[in-house]
């Protein structure tokens, strides 16, 4: 795909973390696993994608995330908050990877129009020219009564904690290995340097004997040559949920499929996508610290380390019958009536048509509930639950 061509400054900036990525290659005596390059290009301090101050999110970034959108999803999370915090009898949200701010902004103002605030809404946030940006962002949109109820955290809470967790597009940028079949057996894809400098890939064994165990368990016919991921971090990261949540439900939203999905025949390239200036392709050695890197999510695998963690799984389904569960036709009817003109009203039919439809975001994300402590459905699950699809 032709892709726009970075300025001077990105270029060198682009430049600068290619030769952090080679001193770390060097020093792996040659080559590194995918999963510590895309952790260097995506969060090396001061350098990577997600840590240099770029702006990622929005028209002028390279994506669009759902609260991005339309305030509509982050409406319906608000409603799913107030549930919980309610079977709570109080509790805090704490949201993971808060990106630009928005949905903080208007988890919050819907909760507060239904008197049915947090006693915190905490956000964890590594990157400090994100904390920056949602902080700004944050001052701008609520007033001083509710900023008060607002901190950044850079690390989870001690055990004994209870609320809501919010993850939106989070695991789909945590570092993956990459594998391909050969022969039969599955060897690892690692990043190398090619006579000239530039980045390469190489084949070799497993840098983890355990990483071949997901895709091998749903179909050992799989054809010679096929590509997937394996997510240790992901997993890890829900198991770690484990470790502090004491009472209350994390609501984990991401692009994926269950195992049996993920790891199928048919799709022979894997999932991994880059993302610049809203343009997608699949070069992940391009342009390092210039792009995001994404790879879909296996729940299957999500969920089990949850159970491992001893935690419950309370829900799985499409984003379309999430959202639908939490009254998005009717806020979307209130919110049209809201709209002072015909252009707005077409605009939010678009943002809704976006979150909803099977070809956009309404199928191919997916949100998996997990729990300790809190009993009943949860309404995001009310219209449909997909849990035996895991």
């Amino acid at each position: 795909m032709l892709l726009p061509a970075p300025d001077a400054d990105e270029a060198a900036h682009s430049e600068r973390v290619l030769a952090h990525v080679r001193a770390a290659i060097r020093a792996g005596g040659g080559r590194i696993p995918f999963a510590r390059y895309m952790n260097l290009a995506l969060h090396a301090p001061g350098l990577g994608y997600y840590a240099a101050g770029r702006r990622q999110f929005g028209a002028q970034g390279d994506f669009v995330t759902a609260p991005e959108l339309s305030p509509l999803f982050s409406r319906c999370m608000a409603r799913q908050c107030a549930q919980v915090l309610a079977g709570l009898e109080g509790g805090e949200i704490l949201e993971f990877g808060a990106g630009s701010g928005v949905m903080a902004a208007e988890v919050l103002g819907a909760l507060a129009d239904d008197r049915a605030l947090p006693r915190r809404y905490l956000i964890l946030e590594t990157s400090a020219a994100l904390r920056a940006r949602q902080a700004e962002l944050l001052r701008e949109r609520l007033p001083a009564s509710l900023m008060r109820r607002i901190a950044w955290l850079e690390a989870p809470p001690g055990k004994g904690w209870q609320g809501v967790v919010l993850a939106n597009e989070v695991l789909d940028a945590m570092p993956v290995h990459r594998l391909v079949k050969r022969g039969g057996d599955f060897l690892e894809l690692y990043v190398t340097l090619a006579d000239d400098g530039s980045l390469a890939w190489e084949e070799g064994p497993l840098s983890h004997p355990r990483l071949a165990q997901a895709p091998l368990s749903c179909c050992r016919d799989l054809p010679e040559g096929y590509v997937c991921e394996v997510n240790p971090a992901a997993c890890a990261w829900v198991r770690g949920l484990g470790a502090f949540l004491e009472k209350g439900v994390a609501l984990l939203v991401d692009y994926g499929y269950p195992a049996a999905e993920y790891y199928h025949p048919q799709r022979l390239a894997g999932t991994l996508m880059c993302y610049y200036r809203h343009r997608a392709h699949d070069d992940p050695l391009r342009w390092p610290g210039l792009q995001d890197i994404t790879a879909h999510v296996d729940f299957t695998a999500l969920a089990e380390a949850a159970v491992s963690a001893g935690l419950d799984v309370k829900g799985f389904a499409s984003q379309a019958a999430f959202l639908q569960g939490c009254g998005i036709a009717e806020l979307a009817v209130d919110m049209a009536a809201q709209a002072n003109s015909p252009q707005a009203q077409v605009e939010q039919a678009r943002q809704l048509r976006t979150l909803l439809l099977p070809g956009e975001m309404g199928e191919a994300c997916k949100v998996l509930a997990l729990s300790r402590g809190w009993d009943g459905l949860l309404c995001g699950f009310a219209v449909r639950d997909d849990r035996r699809r895991l």
